[in-house]
C-alpha cells in the first residue's frame, strides 16, 4: 500500500501548490457593524468580499461573539471597528490578531478632531435639568465621546480613505480599481450631503425624542434639534422620573414625533406618547434592511432623512 500512497500524496500536494498559486489574492473585509460594512463595501466593491460581524437584529450594546465570529476575526485581512467604547464585544478578539490587521477608526488621527463630546449634545436640549442627565448617562456608558461615528458623513470620508488606504497596501495590484472606488464614494456621498441637506431643511427646529443617543453626528451635520432621548443604553429601560420628564414636554407640545427603532420597540415609548399628538417614527441606526454594497453608505444616510422628515412632516 505504502507504494500507491506515497505517489497519491504527492499528486494532492502538487495539486493543492497548483491551486494556490491559481487561486487570486483575496484581502476579505470583516466590519463589526452594519454601517461600517457599507463604508468597506463601497471601497472593495469588485475587489474583495466584505463581510459583517453583528447580525440583523443584535445589538451592538451588549452582543457576545460566537466561536464562528472569531474565526472569522482570525481569517480576516482587515478587521474595520469603531474602538472598545462602542464595541465592548471586539477588544479582547482584536489583541489577538496582529495589529496591521485591525483598523480602529476611533484611533485614526484624521477622525479624533471629529468626534464629539457628550456634552456637545447637551447643546440642543431645551429641557432644564436634562443636560445633567444626558452628558452624564452618556458619560457614564460611552466613556468621553459619542461612538456612533457612522452617523458622520465626515468621519465615514475619513473612514473610506483609510480602508482604502489599507486595502492598498495589502492589494496593490488592485490599486486602479481602489482608486475609483474611493473617488466614487466621495463624489455620490458630496452629492447626497447636499440632497439630504435641502429635504431636511424644513423640519429644522421642530423637536423629538429619539430612542437612544445613536443620532448626534447626523443631527449635528444637519442642524437637527432634538428634545432628547429616552435612554443611553436601549438594554436599560428609563425610569419612572425620566418617563414622567418626556411625557410633560410631549403634552408642553416641546416635541413632535417619537423615534422607536427596529432592534428596540419598547412599549414605554407608546404608553408614553398615548394621548397626545405627538406622532411615532422608526429610525433605523443600523441600516438593517440595506444590502451592503458599492452605494449602500449613501443609501442608508437617505433612508434616515427620508425616515426623519416622513414623522416630522407628518406624512
Amino acid at each position: 500500500m505504502l507504494h500507491k500512497t506515497k505517489p497519491l500524496f504527492a499528486l494532492c500536494a502538487a495539486l493543492g501548490f497548483a491551486a494556490s498559486l491559481a487561486a487570486p489574492a483575496q484581502a476579505a473585509v470583516v466590519a463589526s457593524v452594519k454601517p461600517l460594512g457599507f463604508i468597506a463595501a463601497a471601497i472593495a466593491d469588485g475587489v474583495t468580499p466584505v463581510d459583517i460581524l453583528l447580525p440583523d437584529g443584535a445589538s451592538e450594546h451588549d452582543y457576545s461573539l460566537r466561536p464562528s465570529d472569531i474565526k472569522r476575526l482570525q481569517d480576516a485581512d482587515l478587521v474595520v471597528w469603531v474602538g472598545p467604547e462602542m464595541e465592548a464585544f471586539m477588544p479582547k478578539a482584536v489583541a489577538a490578531l496582529p495589529a496591521q490587521k485591525s483598523l480602529e477608526l476611533a484611533d485614526l488621527s484624521t477622525v479624533k478632531p471629529l468626534l464629539i463630546r457628550g456634552q456637545d449634545e447637551d447643546e440642543n436640549e431645551h429641557e432644564e435639568g436634562s443636560e445633567t442627565d444626558r452628558g452624564h448617562a452618556h458619560t457614564h456608558h460611552h466613556g468621553e465621546y459619542n461612538m456612533h461615528l457612522w452617523m458622520s458623513p465626515e468621519i465615514a470620508r475619513q473612514s473610506a480613505v483609510a480602508i482604502h488606504a489599507k486595502l492598498l497596501e495589502l492589494m496593490p495590484q488592485s490599486r486602479d480599481k481602489l482608486d475609483a472606488n474611493l473617488q466614487h464614494f466621495e463624489a455620490e456621498l458630496a452629492t447626497a450631503d447636499t440632497q439630504i441637506a435641502t429635504q431636511l431643511k424644513p423640519v429644522k427646529g421642530k423637536g423629538y425624542f429619539v430612542f437612544h443617543d445613536a443620532y448626534a453626528y447626523f443631527e449635528k451635520h444637519f442642524g437637527l434639534t432634538p428634545t432628547g432621548y429616552f435612554t443611553v443604553n436601549p438594554e436599560i429601560q428609563p425610569g419612572a422620573q425620566r418617563l414622567h420628564q418626556i411625557r410633560t414636554e410631549l403634552v408642553e407640545h416641546k416635541a413632535v414625533c417619537v423615534f422607536a427603532e427596529p432592534q428596540f420597540r419598547p412599549a414605554v415609548i407608546d404608553a408614553v406618547a398615548r394621548g397626545t399628538s405627538v406622532r411615532s417614527g422608526t429610525l433605523d441606526p443600523l441600516g438593517t434592511a440595506i444590502t451592503p454594497g458599492r452605494d449602500s453608505y449613501v443609501t442608508f444616510l437617505s433612508q434616515l432623512s427620508s425616515q426623519y422628515t416622513s414623522c416630522l412632516k407628518g406624512a
